[in-house]
């Protein structure tokens, strides 16, 4: 991150905290800064000439986009009022939704031309998910009378309609679908115009479980309809501007307060096009900060988990283990748009590689054609404040998929608000055959790094090691029996045993304490550096710190293959296993195998000694494929048991005295 950016973004932040001082009412916020806002559309001026005087001079940063500030607010509002800290809180980047909508309805009066792939792919077949944008540019660029009265879903700006957006906010993504509809008339008849724009708003389906989210929407709509000319904000209008009165109506009509998750739809037609950024928030999260947290959190769960749809079923088929609500917001949309209807979401990248969600993506690649998928995995120059990836999903339903299109890595170069991801975006296409056998149909997308030479090596390894068996697998070739290896968490937990953690001392009362800072690479090895076993640490390095142990829980009293869970994002290898000493105690930010009966005296009887066993099975564990194989299927920076119980591991060639 730039300079500049650090100085434009601290700004930024400043400038919110100052104005809580000024004007602590969130609420009164929001509505301040829409009266600002519409004010200084009507006159032409600055927004800041428009703020109260009392208000916090506005940085240069939040001065050209009112909109980005109201949802910031918004943001803020509702992280507080589920008893969150507004610091945490975050907006949808406007150029983000601009790029989604120019990419799923294509560029108007131009049909996309397929190109050749620009980087490696699983076949020579181009990419086929713009099929559906291609259809309204045929559309849109329009060609006979006949034909534009069939499609009387579509406006003829090439929305099509009804959109909906069932977790609205402060309305962005229909603010910037006006705005694409706005600059596509240009040059049409101000009747068009006109007749256009109320078919467009009048096949908005916004829905929202806040009231203050669905009054900053419908204020935001106006003002945008009002600054692109197609709504006269002082008056009844003309041949060429709806009427505000008009407007105000149809709005108050189809942005509503309701509950998407647990309520009925409140319109009878079903959505052609569903694009949205719902909330990123588990269900324990919420109502943190209420007296009564504890009950609303498990009412909401329990509603949620026996939620019945109109035919008696249960409406959330994916809803497992500690439930993050975009999960369900995603399932919900793919119910209620039309058949071959669109949905396009915002969703962490977590989903796509994490085994909680394999039943959502189950869903999505079984009974949808799941088309397209955009990989964010360093968020912070594309949507600033969130920390994970992030992945926007382009999905028909109905169906079944043939052929998923993952784009990335994508950075900030890649979205470009007129087409949507460039064309010489990386990209990897996954076909059903290759990629079920590659995920056990888990339906995994693999994390790709965007040099060529780097993607080929990965997907070497993963050709290599996808049908070999995994470690955690009965009766693989290092531990043949009935008896399967498992993989443990460190026995102490860091969190709640800290005081009986500290910092090393020679001589002290204690055992060494290994916890994934003591992990080290030194060249192609991994290493463990502790001041128990290595006398050259310096006093000040960090594997000084926390690495006594001085409870009352005891060491194994035998080694052990460990390896680093915790990561560090710049880490030059994600596998690193090591052999620890059986006079240690191991955090939990450290995993180890559990090796069954008898293991243990095969390595020793084949490898001269157990300590040279467990180096040797180390070594395989830490060879480069499977580092590969690690990298393109972990789920997020930390390596967890599941993950390592999933590994392939072949076994060494030329070597089959385990499995005799």
């Amino acid at each position: 991150m730039s300079s500049r950016l650090v100085t434009m973004v601290s700004d930024a932040s400043g400038w919110y905290a100052r104005l809580d001082q000024e004007c602590p009412d969130r609420v009164e916020q929001i509505r301040i800064w829409l009266d600002s806002w519409e004010q200084s559309t009507k006159s032409k001026a600055p927004i800041a000439a428009s703020l109260p005087k009392s208000w916090p001079t506005l940085p240069a940063g939040l001065l050209y986009d009112p909109g980005a500030v109201l949802d910031r607010l918004l943001s803020r509002h509702e992280a507080v009022s589920d008893g969150r800290s507004p610091r945490g809180a975050f907006s949808t980047p406007g150029q983000l939704v601009q790029a989604i909508i120019a990419d799923e309805i294509g560029q108007a009066g131009k049909r996309r031309k397929e190109e050749e792939p620009v980087t490696l792919s699983m076949s020579a077949i181009p990419p086929g998910f713009r099929d559906y944008a291609e259809k309204f540019n045929n559309t849109v660029s329009g060609s006979s009378g006949e034909e534009e009265e069939e499609n009387t879903s579509l406006t003829k700006s090439g929305v099509p309609l009804p959109f909906a957006d069932p977790s609205c906010g402060a309305g962005l993504v229909a603010s910037q679908i006006i705005r694409t509809h706005s600059q596509r008339l240009e040059g049409e008849r101000d009747s068009v115009k006109c007749n256009d724009t109320l078919k467009l708003i009048e096949g908005l389906q916004l829905l929202d479980s806040s009231e203050i989210a669905i009054e900053a929407s419908r204020r935001r709509i106006l003002i945008t309809l009002g600054r692109a000319g197609l709504v006269d904000l002082n008056g009844d209008g003309h041949e060429g501007m709806i009427g505000r009165g008009e407007a105000e109506m149809i709005l108050e009509s189809n942005i509503r307060v309701g509950d998407p998750l647990l309520d009925e739809w409140p319109w009878n037609e079903a959505p052609s096009l569903i694009i949205s950024r719902p909330p990123w928030i588990r269900i324990k999260d919420r109502f943190r900060g209420h007296e009564d947290g504890s009950r609303l959190r498990k009412e909401l769960s329990g509603r949620l988990r026996n939620a019945i749809d109109s035919e008696g079923e249960l409406r959330f088929s994916a809803l497992k283990g500690n439930v993050n609500l975009y999960r369900l917001f995603l399932e919900r949309s793919l119910q209620l748009v039309s058949d071959d209807g669109r949905v396009r979401i915002v969703v962490p990248d977590s989903l796509l590689r994490e085994k909680s969600s394999i039943p959502l993506r189950k869903l999505l690649v079984e009974r949808n054609d799941w088309a397209s998928t955009w990989c964010f995995p360093d968020p912070q120059r594309v949507f600033p404040g969130i920390s994970q990836g992030f992945a926007v999903l382009g999905i028909t339903v109905n169906g079944s998929t043939d052929v998923m299109t993952s784009f990335g890595p994508l950075g900030p170069n890649e979205v470009l608000p007129e087409i949507g991801v460039s064309k010489t975006s990386p990209f990897l296409e996954l076909e059903r055959g290759p990629w079920s056998s590659w995920t056990d149909a888990t339906w995994a997308v693999p994390r790709m790094p965007s040099d060529e030479y780097d993607r080929r090596r990965v997907l070497e390894a993963i050709g290599k090691l996808a049908d070999k068996p995994r470690l955690s697998e009965d009766g693989n070739w290092l531990c043949p029996g009935s008896e399967s290896i498992r993989v443990r968490v460190g026995e102490v937990d860091q969190s709640s045993s800290s005081n009986d953690i500290n910092n090393w001392k020679e001589g002290g009362e204690g055992v060494p304490f290994l916890r994934s800072a003591h992990f080290c690479l030194e060249g192609d090895e991994v290493v463990i550096r502790h001041p128990a076993y290595d006398a050259d640490i310096p006093n000040d390095a960090i594997q000084m710190s926390h690495s006594m142990w001085s409870g009352s829980l005891e060491p194994r009293g035998f080694a052990r293959i460990a390896c680093q869970a915790i990561l560090n994002s710049a880490n030059e290898r994600r596998l690193r296993w090591a052999v620890v000493p059986g006079d240690c105690v191991l955090g939990n930010s450290v995993n180890f195998l559990d090796l069954p009966e008898g293991v243990n005296d095969i390595l020793e009887k084949e490898r001269g000694s157990l300590a040279e066993g467990l180096e040797w099975i180390c070594s395989q564990l830490n060879g480069s494929d499977l580092d590969l194989w690690s990298r393109a299927w972990g789920a997020n920076s930390n390596v967890n048991n599941y993950e390592i119980e999933s590994l392939p591991f072949p076994q060494p060639s030329g070597r089959d005295w385990l499995s005799e």
